[in-house]
């Protein structure tokens, strides 16, 4: 028999910070039921309802944002210092893809003269119907959006499992869907166990299923869905490079790596784990990013003054030092004495950031998603061999490159297996551009205009007028 309740253990102090309710199995059946229900009814609203209760629904939760950010900072261990900026950022991707939201959904006609008057034909991007989103905890606000606000603004109803880490967000998004004025049943969050998350899967009114997560998890999401037939979309791990050329803009790539490193104690899908440096300038790029990396102070993330908070969990903390005590004992160095981060215990969450050199695609610190404050910098000869480093992954979300040759870039990016090229920039998701991956990072789209597509279903219309 599944807990009837979900305790919410923080990082910060390791205590219970909140209780949520299990939904049971006849529950989460009577769930899907009525957003079946409720859906059929919320897709004949026109496009522009949807978009300005859509606007609402962000405004609400911006007027909350300083609750909202003391919440998360419990949930997961994000610094309070920061954690408002989540609330910030889901405002502004919500408002981009409510302002492309009508012309990413409107009818796409077939125009012919020679046709004018005798056929009417058009293309129609009707929703797809019932939407299950299975979220995570390391941008709960965020992650969540990408899914939710286009699927909702389509005209689907959606059913939100957050992570069993951050189920407070989930709810935070249902209060403010509700009090915006959007009809019961068209959004729910509920919690559930994971055997009911895959049996919801696969029950036949749910229609599309958008997953953030672990490769292990989203094979499961694939398989459960297996024997429909409906897409999934899945984003899943990383293992973001960088590549630093001899003309970057040294001391602003330096803070901009550190920080891409180690912001969200590395717990982000498009972190940076692992640095190519051109033989040029690789000492002065390693002198100076181990410097930089000394300036974080760990600790208690409810003060102002930590700028690295704890790992969510005390398993995630001893995953990344097993990474790194490994590493160490293939021949890495490790740069950063962690006596300079009192916080930094063993049996806790609270984890030093650590900076590797000696590293190699050998060691699994190297080519296993860390999702921790670890970063590798090898040195390279060449674009060739960064090319091929950068490529030598089981992962493909984001990758980024340094320099002031934008034709470079351009040429580079051309050739690495990524869903998204930076140059002078990483860590970042536009959402005016598609958020996607490749290879084991997953398959699908959020963000942008094409994020309508994944939510909605083509329907042809073709109309003969004259029959004489």
């Amino acid at each position: 028999m599944s807990p009837s309740t979900l305790s919410v253990t923080t990082p910060v102090d390791s205590t219970v910070f909140a209780t949520v309710k299990i939904s049971n199995t006849e529950q989460v059946q009577a769930a899907v039921e009525r957003a079946s229900k409720a859906q059929k009814v919320w897709k004949k609203v026109p496009v522009r309802e949807r978009v300005a209760l859509g606007r609402k629904f962000l405004e609400i939760l911006g007027s909350r944002k300083d609750e909202l950010a003391k919440e998360l900072t419990m949930q997961m261990g994000r610094p309070l210092r920061y954690t408002p900026g989540e609330i910030k950022g889901t405002q502004e991707r919500g408002t981009y893809m409510v302002d492309v939201a009508e012309e990413a959904l409107k009818d796409v006609e077939i125009e012919d003269p020679a046709l004018v008057g005798k056929f009417k034909r058009f293309i129609r991007k009707e929703p797809v119907g019932v939407v299950l989103i299975v979220a995570p905890w390391n941008y709960p606000y965020l992650s969540s959006l990408n899914g939710v606000l286009p699927s909702v603004l389509a005209g689907n109803a959606v059913i939100l499992k957050h992570s069993s880490q951050t189920p407070l967000c989930g709810e935070r998004f249902g209060q403010a869907w509700s009090e915006a004025g959007l009809p019961e049943g068209v959004f729910q969050c509920i919690h559930m166990s994971h055997t009911d998350t895959e049996s919801l899967v696969k029950n036949p009114l749910i229609n599309y299923v958008n997953f953030t997560g672990s490769v292990e998890g989203g094979h499961q999401i694939q398989k459960a869905a297996s024997d429909k037939f409906i897409a999934t979309g899945l984003e899943l791990g990383g293992k973001d490079p960088a590549y630093v050329r001899p003309d970057c803009d040294l001391k602003y790539t330096v803070e901009t790596l550190v920080d891409g490193s180690f912001f969200n104690s590395g717990q982000c899908c498009c972190a940076i784990e692992r640095i190519y440096v051109h033989a040029d300038i690789y000492d002065a790029f390693v002198e100076e990013f181990v410097k930089v990396t000394k300036n974080y102070r760990l600790g208690n993330p409810l003060d102002p003054e930590t700028t690295l908070g704890p790992m969510v969990k005390t398993k995630a903390a001893d995953f990344v030092r097993e990474q790194i005590a490994e590493a160490i004992a293939q021949g890495a160095k490790a740069h950063i004495d962690v006596s300079l981060f009192p916080t930094n215990k063993e049996g806790t969450p609270y984890l030093a950031p650590q900076v590797l050199t000696n590293v190699t695609h050998k060691m699994r610190v190297m080519t296993e998603e860390s999702f921790g404050p670890v970063v590798g910098i090898m040195k390279v000869a060449s674009d060739d061999e960064a090319i091929h480093l950068m490529n030598d992954s089981d992962f493909g979300l984001s990758a980024s490159i340094w320099t002031k040759d934008a034709d470079a870039a351009l040429a580079i990016g051309d050739q690495i297996e990524t869903g998204t090229w930076f140059m002078n920039r990483c860590d970042y998701l536009d959402p005016a551009l598609a958020w996607v991956g490749v290879k084991d990072s997953g398959r699908g789209c959020t963000l942008s205009k094409f994020g309508y597509d994944q939510v909605t279903r083509l329907k042809s219309f073709h109309l003969k007028l004259v029959t004489a």
